[in-house]
């Protein structure tokens, strides 16, 4: 070795044995300290109704857009993913854009709400926030946007009514259409094997576990792997701050309820009807091509867990004439929250919502 390499070797070896010493301090700190406080933007809860939530949050700005944006959070998961820390929450980018923001956000089921079905999703939920968001801003127009399974009970509802309404926009993110394509669930549900009807007779509501044991394996060895890269970047306090908020997120799934379990397993998963358009609810077809107004789906070139095949055949599906698929950088979780998200999608979504909503 040359003498001139010998600085620089120095100065990367000091650099090296500063981190580790750093992991092992600010190891004590992380197992010791507590989860970050995730979902704080100021908000107030207009309605509370089992598993059900909606919430108001408060404007950050004078002048707000004419049409209020009610955010519809998938099923599985809770809605902070919109809205973790200043900084990084969808929802106050959306706020300081001068957006009127309500989301409508889930607990989990409580043991008497096991036979909540599809029907009470799409009729009654989603109608009910959107009748009090009318009420609470006097406005007559309401913008969706649903999240994954979000996404899916707001094209149903959508699909099922004879003329738009209220709906003035539909913002659709990682929304699947078709479900054959989502192959790895397909492979544990397969009816040959998986007996939906005796999960749901043995445990009331499908467990949360068993929905993150499923969501974990789709990619096996990424916990082990996110766990080591904690490690490397220990000593990176924006590095351990982001990991726990999205680690703090992902364990903290929701159980479903028994009958609405059943019913998209069977409806859904099996026979595919929203994508042959044979899907009923309460008795009613779901037709995607009664959806007319403005329609923007989002989806992401890496997302394992809608693959772009299960989406793309949404845009064409909706009878829009002002519609549009994007597809950008980043998987299913950093398409909306994240450093990806606050470069690519963010900034997407709220041009595209400011010409559609005076």
């Amino acid at each position: 070795m040359s003498e001139a390499d010998q600085p620089g070797l120095l100065d990367r070896a000091r650099v090296e044995f500063d981190r580790a010493l750093q992991r092992n301090i600010k190891g004590f700190g992380y197992f010791l300290s507590s989860a970050p406080v995730l979902g704080a933007s100021a908000k107030d809860r207009l309605i509370q109704r089992g598993t059900m939530n909606l919430y108001h949050y408060r404007p950050l700005v004078d002048e707000v857009y004419r049409v209020p944006l009610l955010l519809v959070m998938a099923t599985t998961n809770r809605g902070y993913i919109f809205d973790m820390v200043p900084g990084q929450s969808l929802v106050e980018y959306l706020l300081k854009a001068g957006f009127d923001v309500f989301m409508l956000d889930w607990d989990a089921p409580r043991a008497d709400e096991r036979d909540l079905g599809l029907a009470d999703y799409v009729l009654d939920f989603i109608p009910a926030c959107i009748d009090r968001v009318i009420e609470e801003t006097g406005e007559p127009d309401v913008t969706v946007v649903g999240y994954c399974m979000g996404g899916v009970l707001s094209t149903i509802w959508a699909g099922l009514q004879e003329a738009p309404g209220p709906l003035q926009n539909l913002v659709c993110f990682t929304t699947p259409i078709d479900f054959s394509k989502m192959e790895m669930f397909q492979a544990w549900a397969d009816r040959r094997f998986f007996d939906v009807d005796r999960l749901v007779e043995t445990f009331g509501n499908c467990p949360a576990d068993y929905l993150y044991t499923a969501f974990d394996m789709l990619r096996p060895g990424a916990r082990v792997a996110s766990n080591i890269r904690l490690y490397d970047n220990m000593w990176n306090d924006e590095f351990v701050k982001s990991f726990r908020m999205f680690d703090r997120w992902t364990a903290d799934m929701l159980p479903l309820a028994g009958e609405y379990f059943r019913e998209t397993t069977k409806a859904l998963m099996w026979d595919n009807r929203l994508y042959h358009g044979t899907l009923e609810v309460a008795g009613r077809r779901v037709d995607l091509s009664r959806i007319t107004v403005p329609f923007l789906h989002v989806t992401a070139q890496h997302d394992h867990i809608v693959p772009s095949a299960a989406s793309a055949p949404l845009i064409e599906m909706v009878g829009s004439t002002d519609k549009e698929a994007v597809e950008l950088k980043g998987g299913h979780v950093s398409l909306v929250a994240g450093g990806n998200a606050i470069r690519r999608l963010w900034p997407k979504l709220a041009s595209w919502l400011s010409e559609r909503s005076t």
